[in-house]
Order: C-alpha cells, then structure tokens, then sequence
C-alpha cells in the first residue's frame, strides 16, 4: 500500500534540486525539511502556539514589539488624519503612502543582503533608534503647528528607508531567537502580535487625535520604541555562523535567481505583489470613506481601521490552528476571499456594516501574508534566508507605494469607491488564475510517482 501524497505536499517539493530541502527517507514531505529540523507535529503550531515563550530571547522581543507596533499603528492612523485634515486630497494621501513605503520596495533586496551578512541585531538597534528619532521630529512639527505638507512627505521617506532594513532583518531574525523547530510557531505569533496591535492601536490613535491632537500620536509612537530597542539590549544570543566573503552584488544576484528559479516561492511572490498592488490600497483611500462616504470624524477612521485589525486577528489565530495540508491552498483561496469583500465594502454607506465588512476583508489580505510566510520559511535555505525575504517584504509592502499612487489617481478619474471595488476585483481574479497556474505547475502524474517511490512502504 503507498502512502498518499497530497497536492500540499508536492507544492513543497516542486523547486528546482539546488534550491529545495533534499527529499530523503528522513524527510518529513508534509513540511520539505528533514526530520531534524522539522516542527514536531504535522500541524506547525496546532495546540502549542505558546510553546514559543519558552525562548527568552522571543519573550523580550515579543513584548518589546508589541509595545512598540501599538505605537506604529497609532503614528500611521495619525499621520493619514493629518494629511487629509490639511490637504484634503486622495492623490496626496497615495504620494505620503509612496513616499513611505516606495523604499523598501528598492531598498529591500540590498537590506536583504546585509542582513545575510552583518549581525542582525545590531542592525534592528540602528534601524529602530532612528525610526524613534524621526517620530519625536514629527511630534515636534506638529505639536508646534509648524508642519508641513513637504515636511511630512520626507519624514515618511526616511521612515521609508529605515524600514527597508529593518523589516527582511526582523523577518530573518525569528529563527534565530527560536531555531527552526519553532519558527512556523513563531511565525504565527508574530502576526498575532502584529494585529492585536493592528487591532488596539487604530482605535485609541482615533480618540488621542480626536481629543488632543495628532501630535500626541507620534510622541507615544516615539516613545514606544523604547521597548523593543531595550528587549534587544536584553537579548542573549550565540554568535551567528560567519558567511564566507562575498562580493555584495553576486548575493543580491543569487537571491534574486534563488526566488525567481524556485517555482513554489515565484508564484507565491507574484500572488502577494497581486493583493497588495490591486488590493491593499484602500487603507491608503480609508480617510476618505471616513470623513466623505460615511460622514465620520477621527474616531470613525480609528474604528474602520479597527475592524480591518480584528479581521486579521481573527485571521493569524485561525491559521494557527489549520493542519499544515492545508497551507498550500490558503494564499489562492485568500487572495479571492479578499478582494470579494472590499467589493461589498467600496458598496456600504452603513458605517457599522463597513466596519463588519472590512473585518473579513482584514482576515483575507493578512491570511494570505501568514500563509505565504510560513511557505517561503520553510522552503528557503538558512543562507538565503535574509534575502528571499527581502522580495516577500518587497512584494508585500514595497508593492504597496505603486499601488496607492495608482489609486489615489484613479480614484480621480473613476471614485474612491469604484476604485476599491476594481481592485478587489482585480484581486479575484489573480488568486483564480494562481491556483490555475498552481495546478499546472505541479502535475499529479510525475511528481506524484516520485515521491512514492521515494516514501512508499
């Protein structure tokens, strides 16, 4: 009798030799990685999410984050308020956006490289130092009614830049405080954090700005950093293995043929750039259903974003229990499941049924993300780490910047909310024709006598 052999497994297996884990008689097919490294259960974080405060190193990094991205959240709702409090202008809305997010789109790949390269935490010191300084820059502009239109948009391009370094760092930084075993469970947890935040900060950003101001807003965010720069300081850490010298331009070249020759990781990246390029831009336009469509104030804007961060709560929670078979499926499936709710959103003029829709709309665009990381964590190398994830960054916020440009235009041409309901349908359309290109990239016929030769009984 041969062992049964799902399309999960083969989507794992499907890279070329050079660049996928050896498929063995010690390897687990349902995750690609050998026995040793491979989580313990065949579902990767399913009973134990919290197995993962056992490392002390997460323990302070979660903590320190956590703090930390309430204030992200808090600075971003603020700093969207006040660009269309002063301006009042959807394509001014998508250039701060661009501004903000367009270099981890060319900066990333490189970033990637160094933290391939150089110890990561000292990376994650200077890259969160500076965020903290440019926030406490922002607060006083604004507190001293001194800020500008010019002012915010290159603040939010030295954000920008910071960025870029630090998110592949932080991304590539999981398994070390972790190790393998864990990572799919430190991954889910990350996101969990991350949206919890999501969910938290939104909504008090919503009652400072309606109360005290936007000002208030940055300071706290600026202050926040100190929890995860003093998490890092705690941190005790082995010293990483030294890389063999390289020229920095052959890495960012075998990275970037390690991503594009590996077909599981390509389509995955492509789909991802597709949702946040079509999809992702209504937060950018989400002033505007506040204040014109739905006829709110800040707190309106804070309660929107609110619900978008429950729904992905509610989505990193639930991909924390879903058995690992089913991993493979998720990005197309959430890809669709996406953009059919920002097309019911773009519609409502009803603010509690808005919320209620962005909620499944949120679980959809962070289902797709986790689902994609996980995937590409198990799939890549220890020593492509840093850069592979450099192009999900790169396809997951740096896409982001082209994308709000495009529809703070459009929007001009067409309506806000027209232009939100053209990308989720956009975004339909590409987790369909992904999962067409999906199974035509991993036959059932060759690939499936392959693997049960090598794992028959």
């Amino acid at each position: 009798m041969r062992r049964r052999v799902t399309r999960g497994a083969l989507f794992l297996a499907a890279a070329p030799p050079y660049c996928r884990p050896a498929l063995n008689s010690t390897t687990n097919i349902d995750s690609g990685v050998p026995d040793a490294e491979a989580p313990a259960a065949p579902a990767p974080v399913r009973g134990s999410l919290l197995s993962v405060f056992q490392h002390r190193n997460y323990r302070l990094y979660f903590f320190g984050q956590g703090i930390s991205l309430i204030g992200f959240w808090m600075q971003a709702i603020a700093l969207s308020w006040l660009v269309y409090r002063l301006t009042g202008s959807p394509l001014l809305l998508g250039l701060v956006s661009f501004a903000q997010q367009a270099p981890v789109f060319f900066i990333s790949p490189f970033a990637g490289v160094i933290a391939d390269r150089a110890n990561r935490r000292r990376i994650l010191f200077i890259t969160q130092t500076s965020m903290m300084s440019f926030a406490f820059v922002l607060s006083t502009l604004t507190l001293t009614h001194q800020v500008q239109i010019w002012e915010i948009i290159g603040l939010a391009f030295c954000f920008g830049i910071a960025n870029s370094f630090d998110i592949p760092t932080r991304q590539s930084f999981t398994v070390e405080m972790v190790g393998r075993p864990d990572l799919p469970r430190a991954i889910a947890l990350n996101s969990v954090m991350f949206n919890g935040a999501r969910l938290a900060g939104p909504s008090i950003a919503g009652i400072v700005v309606g109360i005290i101001g936007e000002g208030w807003c940055f300071a706290l965010n600026g202050i926040s950093y100190l929890g995860v720069i003093g998490g890092l300081a705690l941190m005790r850490l082995t010293a990483p293995a030294l890389r063999a010298p390289s020229h920095p331009l052959t890495d960012l070249r075998e990275g970037f043929r390690y991503a594009s020759t590996h077909s599981s990781i390509r389509l995955l990246l492509i789909l991802l750039a597709g949702s946040s390029f079509f999809g992702a831009p209504y937060l950018t336009l989400m002033p505007v259903f506040a204040r014109d469509i739905l006829k709110g104030g800040p707190d309106a804007y804070g309660f929107l974003m609110a619900g978008v961060g429950a729904g992905a709560l509610i989505g990193a929670l639930t991909l924390s229990r879903l058995p690992q078979k089913w991993l493979p499926y998720i990005p197309f499936a959430a890809a669709a499941w996406f953009g059919l709710f920002l097309i019911a959103f773009s519609q409502s003029t009803v603010f509690g049924l808005s919320v209620g829709l962005l909620m499944p709309a949120g679980f959809g665009l962070m289902a797709q993300g986790i689902s994609t990381n996980t995937l590409i964590q198990t799939l890549v190398d220890d020593a492509m780490r840093g850069r592979v994830m450099a192009y999900y960054v790169m396809c997951f916020m740096g896409i982001l910047p082209f994308g709000a440009l495009t529809a703070g235009w459009v929007s001009h041409q067409i309506g806000v909310p027209e232009t939100v309901a053209l990308g989720g349908a956009l975004c339909m359309v590409s987790g369909a024709t992904g999962f067409l290109v999906f199974k035509k990239l991993l036959p059932e016929t060759a690939s499936l006598r392959v693997l049960a030769r090598k794992h028959g009984d």
